[in-house]
């Protein structure tokens, strides 16, 4: 047939095999069809059969293939070849069959020969007669079966061979050609380390420095985390202050950026030598950063306030615990086609988003530490909430996939009851690092507590599988009261939608014939508690940028000079300028390593000669002694929406 349909299988792919008697299994495909003739005799008749319909499907099937043999190929069908190797395969499972059956019947017939010899009474001669009649049929059958088994792998084997001979000859064409190329690539490669060592400064090549990473493994690179301790002052602006800047006239926020370049660049080239290296140590070109920072992709989360706005009005705790599970599930919804990384930012440099007009909400962000890598969070919302966290990103390549582990805590405090919810970040990972489309996953659990009332609630952020029968990126939780009682079911999926369903009845019962007891629920039909926004018109060609991260890299006035907005690589990548980019990074880098360097000795000195050691001090954030758990983080100390006010930032370093 031209096509297959239901109860159909390929003769040629088939495998004949010879059960107990008068039975025989066909397995094509995964599927096995089971058959049982009426004697042995006819079991045979089929096997047979069935063996020469096999062969002429194979022979039909690579007749076209064994006609003009004189012409050249240029490339042989490898998956051909493979169905050859197959097919001579099952050609040998079929001899081997045959033997078998000859040497059963054979001795069977022996059998029932030395029987006939034995005879003495002449009544009997009849049924033995029959007997071996029978048995010597099965006998010939057999070995007519064997001998065509034979013939089929001889003229198989002599067909296929020509186009083997080809395909080596190709291939040994083709080893050939790749030694030449891997020597050209061996030769440009010396050549680039000559040119750079040679060539001045600013005549870089703004990708060189990526080579350097395996001449000194004591040498870190980064994107640009530090500060100069030394800090240039800026003096206050002239700029006309009269009038608040939170009176400012509102103004509509840009919905586009320009597109993205279509700029190829091997992933897997830059990061094989970097495998169990951090992350924030890895050398990367901008062709793999988005143009937004970590500070401001920490801001991004809160692209859904409105449901904590909405969670400030609820009565009802366990309600409330239902919407702030529901917010820290759509912190992942803007990065299921985002696989691009975030700019590392400098130590000191700040990230504000100012949205009092629109939702309501004033956030300040600030790089806290370089090693490792911190940023210090705080939002006001006038609607009747904070939020504050510190977040240490600890990342890792594995060679088939990155590991983004954030570490720390996210506050939130609703201002009318008092309830204090706690809870951490599960841990990212993008695969196909080395060979197919880039892909992010988020997995693990989420803890949240309710410090004043002890509810809980417990999300599980499946991981995702190609086997499984689940929905992709599957999300479910409980929520639960001080007493471990639960009260609501969550439900959803991290790039979709969360809903709640309440539970009327709980009832705990057997699975199966495990000894483990599952808890069965009851619940209320379910209600939409969150569901994604849709991306913009062009996401695809804009990073996959939500409406809000869109605006997030919208130069504004007023900021202060740390803020992401005027980091010059990120604002050139942007604009699509990434070879101007990667030249101002590569810069910042360069510059990052020589104080790393300084401070270092700086610190070593005092230490010899016996002084304190000056740490370095966030200028918007403080450290502070959780009560609870007596662990320190940072928090905010104020001041900075009142230096935006007077526009005086001159206790702010000159970073960029």
């Amino acid at each position: 047939m031209a096509h297959t349909c239901r109860g159909t299988i390929s003769l040629a792919t088939v495998h004949i095999e010879v059960g107990d008697t008068c039975h025989l299994v066909l397995t094509s495909g995964g599927r096995n069809y089971h058959l049982k003739a009426s004697s042995e005799v006819e079991c045979q008749r089929w096997v047979s059969a069935l063996q020469q319909a096999k062969a002429n499907a194979t022979q039909m099937m690579h007749q076209s293939d064994d006609s003009g043999d004189e012409v050249t190929v240029a490339q042989p069908d490898r998956a051909l070849t493979s169905g050859a190797l197959k097919t001579l395969i099952s050609k040998l499972d079929d001899l081997s069959t045959c033997n078998d059956l000859i040497g059963k019947h054979g001795a069977a017939l022996q059998r029932s020969l030395s029987e006939l010899e034995d005879l003495r009474c002449p009544s009997d001669g009849n049924d033995k007669l029959k007997t071996v009649n029978e048995r010597a049929t099965l006998f010939r059958i057999t070995s007519n079966a064997m001998i065509n088994a034979c013939r089929d792998f001889v003229d198989l084997a002599e067909g296929h061979s020509r186009r083997w001979q080809r395909a080596l000859q190709y291939e040994r064409e083709q080893r050939h050609h790749l030694e030449e190329t891997i020597e050209q690539l061996a030769k440009q490669h010396n050549n680039l380390e000559r040119a750079w060592r040679e060539a001045p400064k600013d005549q870089f090549c703004s990708i060189l420095f990526l080579d350097t990473s395996d001449e000194n493994e004591d040498v870190e690179f980064f994107d640009a985390m530090e500060d100069s301790p030394a800090f240039i002052t800026v003096p206050a602006s002239n700029h006309d202050t009269s009038g608040s800047y939170a009176l400012q006239q509102r103004r509509g926020r840009r919905s586009r950026i320009p597109d993205k370049p279509n700029y190829s660049l091997n992933l897997w080239s830059i990061m094989k030598n970097c495998i169990g290296k951090e992350l924030s140590k890895i050398p990367m070109p901008v062709n793999f950063n988005e143009p937004l920072s970590m500070l401001q992709r920490l801001t991004e989360d809160l692209e859904y306030s409105e449901l904590l706005d909405r969670a400030a009005r609820c009565v009802c705790t366990l309600e409330q615990m239902c919407l702030v599970a529901a917010f820290s599930v759509s912190s992942y919804s803007t990065t299921v086609h985002r696989i691009g990384k975030p700019f590392n930012p400098l130590l000191g440099e700040t990230y504000e988003l100012d949205r009092l007009e629109e939702s309501g909400y004033r956030s300040i962000c600030e790089q806290v530490s370089h090693h490792p890598p911190a940023a210090a969070h705080h939002v006001m919302s006038q609607r009747g909430w904070t939020l504050w966290q510190e977040i240490t990103i600890d990342s890792k390549f594995r060679g088939k996939y990155i590991s983004i582990m954030p570490l720390g805590h996210i506050h939130l405090l609703f201002h009318s009851s008092g309830n204090h919810y706690v809870w951490s970040k599960v841990t990212s990972t993008v695969h196909n690092i080395i060979v197919g489309k880039l892909w992010i996953d988020h997995s693990g659990d989420i803890e949240i507590v309710n410090r004043r009332t002890k509810d809980t609630c417990h999300l599980k952020f499946s991981p995702y599988s190609y086997f499984s029968r689940d929905v992709p990126r599957k999300v479910t939780g409980v929520v639960a009261d001080s007493d471990g009682l639960a009260h609501y079911i969550l439900s959803g999926s991290w790039d979709d939608k969360m809903e709640s369903a309440k539970i009327v009845e709980s009832s705990r019962g057997c699975v199966g014939s495990e000894v483990k007891q599952k808890t069965v629920y009851q619940t209320l039909p379910p209600k939409l508690l969150w569901k994604k926004y849709p991306l913009p018109e062009n996401a695809e060609n804009m990073h996959y940028f939500s409406s809000l991260a869109l605006t997030l890299n919208e130069p504004e006035e007023g900021v202060a000079p740390t803020d992401s907005r005027l980091r010059p690589d990120q604002r050139l990548m942007e604009a699509g300028l990434w070879d101007e980019a990667n030249v101002h990074k590569q810069r910042l880098e360069e510059r990052q390593r020589l104080e790393r360097k300084r401070r270092e000795a700086q610190t070593n000195i005092a230490l010899e000669e016996g002084r304190e050691v000056e740490m370095y001090q966030p200028l918007w954030f403080e450290k502070r002694l959780d009560s609870e758990t007596r662990e320190s983080s940072y928090v905010y100390r104020g001041g900075y929406w009142e230096a935006k006010e007077k526009q005086d930032w001159s206790q702010c370093p000159s970073i960029f």
